[in-house]
């Protein structure tokens, strides 16, 4: 970790209350409240979910929907100024799986670089996908791998890490 980081990770399970917990923290914080929302609508029930968390953030948020740009809308709002939160990396590293062609290794380096060396606050929320069984097909274990990668890397520079179970935070780091 660089003496510098001012990242943050929160991880933890499907409906665990990391989401939650992160954006209380952003909110206690100081500077702007960014949040950048990675998710996709896939479906007509993915558009749903979307349309609750937009709703349920209410005001004191800018908000900012990249599924997959993720580095560069940091490098842009990357000021000591800005607090930002990004929910989640998890789909963020499905959204990169399904492109074609993307150099994952390359794409992690870049965000850990820019988590590293970031003047912003950032606030990564992620899903623990590690804790479960093995998944039965490739592309499953293949995210659950990436997943897992990205996890250590991030937490690697993170200045604190927090795991989130039952909506109760157990801080790893920091």
């Amino acid at each position: 970790m660089t003496e510098a980081s001012r990242s943050i990770l929160v991880l933890g399970g499907a409906r665990s209350g990391k989401s939650a917990f992160a954006e209380d923290l952003v909110l206690s914080l100081e500077g702007s409240a960014h949040y950048i929302a990675t998710g996709l609508a896939w479906d007509e029930e993915m558009e749903a979910r979307i349309a609750q968390h937009r709703i349920a953030r209410g005001d004191g948020w800018i908000t900012h929907e990249e599924p997959l740009q993720l580095v560069e809308t940091l490098k842009r709002l990357d000021t000591a100024s800005n607090t930002i939160l990004v929910d989640c990396l998890t789909l963020w590293v499905t959204n990169l799986m399904m492109e074609e062609g993307p150099d994952m290794a390359a794409a992690f380096d870049a965000l850990v670089h820019q988590a590293a060396v970031a003047s912003a606050t950032i606030v990564f929320v992620s899903n623990e996908v590690g804790l479960g069984i093995v998944p039965e097909n490739r592309m499953a274990r293949e995210f659950r791998d990436h997943a897992g990668r990205l996890h250590q890397k991030i937490a690697a520079v993170a200045a604190s890490v927090y795991f989130i179970a039952a909506g109760l935070p157990l801080k790893m780091k920091g």
